[in-house]
């Protein structure tokens, strides 16, 4: 087999026959083989890059997911969302492969992924294929501009709970969040990622340690375990599907990682970088989820944080710690919607002679403006819970379920779909699976987010 690491002469240009004959089969033809990037990372980088993008706030918000579910059904149904999710992610990466093949090129992005889908696939998709991209750009960007009000809430939310204990009168939370503007758009300004490096490995410290504490207080006082309900009501089984879908679903950062591997081929296997990593974080989800339920039970908050004894001064520490780690974070969650906003949307219609530095204007102003929606979102509707379902059942039935699936029908269309079309049926029930989740999770945390507004929740 030839190296990962060898590089090719650049498409149309073989300097050899067994090169001319890659380039005109696609049998043969290897996308892994023709990805130049200029920085790759191995197999242990990319795992921990993986873990770091899942691990975030929705971690923090399964204890009240396990609360919305039942322990038993909980337990079950994180262990099987685990699963989907990990196996809708083997499918998307393959499927993008196979596409990749066939039309000769080293990657594809998720939104081209959808548009070839199209143009590939049965033909009553061939029409949708010139909208697939916008599409899957506005779930894309509503999914991260999500993120983004979500750590504006959560920074929001566990200030003003410290601030509490110390200042009398309480100010309201849409004040202690409005503090906040300045330094969640210094972070949004910054162009370079690496500058946020440093402070990236800090924020990871700061989430080890956060759980540690969270140890520290879950495993005290902790009431029989038979006292906690099996089954949750049914009625908000989609609240829960919503959050455990936010806290496990990382399908644009997965794409990322494995376009920029260095050896693309140890992320699918059956002990490669994907599986490893899901089941740690599947494992590290549950535990929490178990634990944070079972010390709180009914009582548990949006986020475990709000938990802690407020007067305790390592709960306030590990409150403030915690939320400038998410500060931090801020600004990477809102680089992708950048990124598509300004070269789909923005770039392509300014005028040729525009100049380098009036662009860089437009890029800033449209920093500031995602700066500003969100704040205004998360002033609007500071429901910390709600807003991580909604996200997650909104965006990722759709990005993580539904959309991996009618790419793997066009990927393999029309003679490849296995004995019996067993893979179009397949991807048909997950059609299926992602649609349900997406209009009966969207539809309950929408009817439970304006009913909490109208009796003044918050």
């Amino acid at each position: 087999m030839v190296s990962d690491t060898v590089k090719l002469e650049p498409l149309g240009s073989p300097t050899d026959e067994k090169a001319s004959k890659i380039e005109n089969d696609a049998e043969y033809f290897d996308p892994h083989l023709h990805r130049h990037s200029p920085h790759p990372t191995t197999n242990m980088e990319t795992l921990i890059h993986l873990l770091k993008a899942a691990i975030g706030t929705g971690i923090l918000a399964m204890p009240e997911a396990f609360k919305f579910a039942g322990m038993v059904n909980g337990i079950i149904s994180t262990i099987l969302i685990g699963l989907l999710c990990t196996y809708t992610l083997h499918v998307l990466i393959r499927s993008q492969y196979e596409m990749c093949k066939r039309r000769k090129v080293g990657l594809l992005t998720y939104p081209e992924s959808m548009r070839v889908a199209c143009e590939m696939g049965p033909n009553f998709l061939r029409g949708f294929a010139p909208y697939a991209p916008a599409l899957t750009n506005f779930f894309l960007i509503f999914y991260q501009i999500g993120i983004c009000c979500v750590y504006i809430v959560f920074v929001g939310v566990n200030v003003k709970a410290v601030a509490d204990q110390y200042i009398k009168p309480e100010i309201s939370l849409i004040l202690y969040t409005l503090m906040f503007f300045i330094p969640f758009l210094l972070t949004m300004m910054v162009r370079n990622l690496k500058l946020l490096s440093p402070f990236s490995y800090a924020a990871n410290f700061i989430t080890l340690l956060t759980f540690g504490v969270c140890g520290y207080y879950v495993f005290q006082n902790l009431p029989p375990f038979s006292s906690l309900p099996a089954f949750g009501p049914w009625a908000s089984y989609p609240l829960y599907f919503g959050t455990c879908l936010f806290s496990l679903q990382a399908c644009g950062v997965v794409i990322a990682l494995e376009n920029n591997m260095e050896h693309p081929k140890s992320f699918l296997k059956p002990l490669g970088v994907l599986n490893i990593g899901m089941l740690i974080v599947t494992l590290i989800y549950v535990l929490l989820a178990i634990m944070g339920y079972w010390r709180y039970g009914e009582h548990i908050l949006p986020s475990i944080t709000l938990n802690f004894p407020s007067a305790d001064p390592l709960a306030q520490v590990i409150r403030i710690l915690y939320s400038t780690a998410i500060l931090i974070s801020y600004g990477l969650q809102g680089y992708p919607a950048v990124q598509i906003i300004l070269t789909n949307y923005i770039l392509p219609y300014l005028k040729s002679s525009t100049t380098e530095k009036r662009k860089l204007v437009y890029e800033y102003l449209l920093r500031f403006a995602i700066v500003a929606l969100t704040f205004i979102l998360g002033i609007t509707v500071p429901l910390l819970g709600l807003f991580i379902s909604l996200v997650g059942a909104f965006c990722l039935s759709a990005l993580g379920i539904a959309f991996p699936a009618i790419i793997e029908i066009a990927a393999y269309w029309p003679d490849r779909l296995g004995r019996g079309r067993w893979i179009l049926w397949k991807d048909i029930a997950l059609i299926i699976i992602g649609v349900v989740g997406l209009v009966a999770g969207s539809y309950s945390c929408i009817y439970e987010i304006v009913t909490a507004l109208a009796a003044g929740k918050s």
